[in-house]
């Protein structure tokens, strides 16, 4: 059984939501997210998304954008990516971690080495955000023969007719973009969530997150009710790069606000469906 599977079960079986943090590789150097990734499952964290920087990110709000440049210009590579993965892995085995980007530097790095260099460091999901269903054979089909969930995503725009090619071949779980747009701008509303993430479980039989636009541990918490997982990611990015700003680069107040940041959003996930 996958970690990511067996970590739905349980929560399942405990009737808690996930909460998923978003953070990305290298932001803003290789040693401050390093600690920020190793802190996250203390701070309540039940699956990590790890970004992989591009340069071009077309899904990506103004936060991770320049997240991503940030980590880029301190060095940040896919390798380095998957080393900090391996790192992790030496203090953790339980805690999924999911990468999260682009094609590009996975084809750049070639896919056959990658899942390879990928199942080894301890990945367990890949969330590629510009490779569509039609290009499956790529590297959806090629990861889940190696043992690593394909996480696919949904919008607001994926209607009935577009569903079930979405979900084919997708494991692990659908990743639902509450907003038709890019991370960090706006959310979707309660009721057309919930409506959506049920039509999105009956087709596709796994459990489904929902992320873009969640900020707050009260709009978390609030989707936790019907949501299998919430995903965060431009507040913890937003609090990383506003901290080092305000503390003028103090790499330990920063690691300590986003997993003080996380840790209140967490708190809210969990506790959503006790009342």
């Amino acid at each position: 059984m996958s970690r990511i599977k067996s970590r739905f079960d349980r929560l399942a079986s405990e009737n808690r939501a996930a909460f998923i943090p978003f953070i990305m590789a290298g932001d803003p150097d290789a040693e401050t997210s390093l600690n920020i990734l190793k802190g996250l499952p203390a701070a309540g964290a039940d699956i990590i998304e790890l970004g992989v920087a591009f340069t071009d990110p077309m899904a990506d709000g103004p936060a991770i954008q320049a997240a991503g440049l940030r980590a880029l210009d301190a060095g940040q590579t896919l390798t380095r990516t998957l080393d900090m993965v391996r790192s992790f892995r030496q203090g953790d085995e339980e805690t999924p971690i999911v990468l999260m980007g682009y094609y590009n530097p996975i084809y750049a790095y070639g896919v056959d080495r990658f899942l390879k260099d990928a199942t080894k460091a301890g990945v367990d999901g890949l969330i590629v955000v510009d490779l569509p269903p039609e290009e499956d054979a790529e590297l959806c089909l090629p990861a889940r023969a190696a043992g690593v969930d394909f996480i696919r995503l949904a919008t607001p725009t994926t209607d009935d007719a577009r569903l079930p090619k979405v979900v084919k071949n997708t494991s692990g779980f659908v990743y639902y973009v509450s907003v038709a747009g890019i991370t960090g701008k706006g959310v979707g509303e309660n009721a057309s969530v919930s409506l959506a993430l049920a039509r999105i479980k009956a087709a596709s039989g796994l459990p489904a997150a929902v992320g873009f636009g969640i900020k707050t541990p009260e709009k978390a918490g609030e989707f936790a009710k019907f949501a299998d997982a919430v995903v965060v990611g431009s507040a913890l990015v937003d609090t990383l790069s506003r901290t080092l700003e305000d503390q003028g680069g103090g790499a330990d107040n920063a690691i300590n606000a986003v997993l003080s940041l996380a840790g209140d959003i967490a708190a809210a996930v969990h506790a959503a469906r006790e009342e």
